[in-house]
């Protein structure tokens, strides 16, 4: 008994001593894990989604840039992170095939004769529009502001350029290859469109029609097919060449048969729908070049030599 009252004192002892090691060993204060390249990461959170409230009626093509407006600058006095008009529409881009699918053309191969376009329907009653986020705000931002407007005059074939990359083309008309007398000059003006690198310096979202050559100001075209229409309300656009404004625009033309050709009064002219997925890609700042190089590359990779429209016989 004594011999196993010793063994039983010793086992209490040791056990003792255990536990106070235990106690006095410190534990750290956080633990540091590298994981590897391959490690999992967090997805980044989505951005809750936040609407308008629906329209209360139709909103015609009319009212259409005094709506956008009234609609930033509500949500801009709340939480507004660089948000205007082209962020707004981009984050809608159903919007832009609304506005494009108001060419007259367009609507005349689906059997609908307009007269005036500003009478179009862009926002039913019942439509909202789905406000970006700050995080979708950003990217839209990023992608407009590496755009750039490449225009090679004799291809008559401008490129957008988003991120370094072609996301849309649309054929185009150019400046004669004459002089002649524009009232609104009060001289005798080169007609050619100029060459050199730019940048958008104006936006005109309810422009007026002027005759160059008279000077007069008009209000109705005639179209390809002979039918009369009021002018359509689309924006223009006027780019700064080489530091000056020529005055060199690019905008829609009321008739397209013209594309394609040596025409215009120095602007570059395009179809209705291509002017607003233009508009909507090419902000104030926005970057141009406007080229003259007869030799490009073709689809296959191969040389093709254009026709030399301003008998220039040499890029420039």
């Amino acid at each position: 008994m004594k011999r196993f009252a010793a063994f039983m004192m010793m086992v209490l002892l040791f056990t003792a001593c255990s536990r106070k090691a235990a106690e006095k060993k410190e534990l750290p204060a956080t633990v540091e894990i590298t994981l590897p390249d391959s490690a999992p990461r967090k997805k980044e959170q989505k951005e809750k989604q936040v609407y308008t409230p629906p329209f209360l009626q139709d909103i015609k093509m009319k009212n259409y840039f005094k709506t956008t407006d009234s609609i930033i600058e509500f949500y801009c006095k709340t939480a507004c992170y660089n948000l205007d008009e082209h962020i707004l529409i981009r984050a809608n881009p159903r919007i832009i095939d609304t506005l494009a699918g108001f060419d007259y053309y367009l609507k005349m191969k689906a059997g609908v004769f307009v007269y005036d376009q500003k009478e179009l329907v862009v926002f039913h009653k019942g439509d909202s529009l789905r406000i970006p986020g700050e995080q979708e705000t950003k990217k839209i931002e990023k992608k407009l502001k590496s755009t750039v407007i490449d225009v090679n005059i004799p291809e008559y074939k401008p490129r957008i350029m988003e991120e370094g990359k072609v996301i849309y083309s649309f054929p185009v008309r150019v400046g004669a290859n004459k002089e002649k007398y524009l009232e609104t000059a009060g001289r005798i003006v080169n007609l050619k469109t100029h060459t050199g690198n730019g940048e958008i310096v104006r936006l005109e979202r309810n422009p007026w029609y002027v005759n160059p050559a008279t000077g007069k100001r008009y209000y109705g075209t005639r179209r390809d097919d002979g039918r009369y229409t009021m002018m359509p309300l689309i924006p223009w656009i006027e780019p700064s060449i080489n530091g000056i404004r020529y005055g060199d625009l690019i905008h829609p033309t009321t008739n397209p048969e013209t594309l394609g050709k040596p025409y215009s009064h120095g602007c570059i002219g395009l179809n209705e729908s291509d002017a607003w997925r233009v508009y909507y890609s090419a902000p104030l700042g926005t970057k141009v070049v406007f080229r003259y190089e007869l030799e490009i590359t073709g689809e296959n990779n191969d040389t093709l030599v254009l026709q030399d429209i301003y008998g220039e016989g040499k890029n420039r």
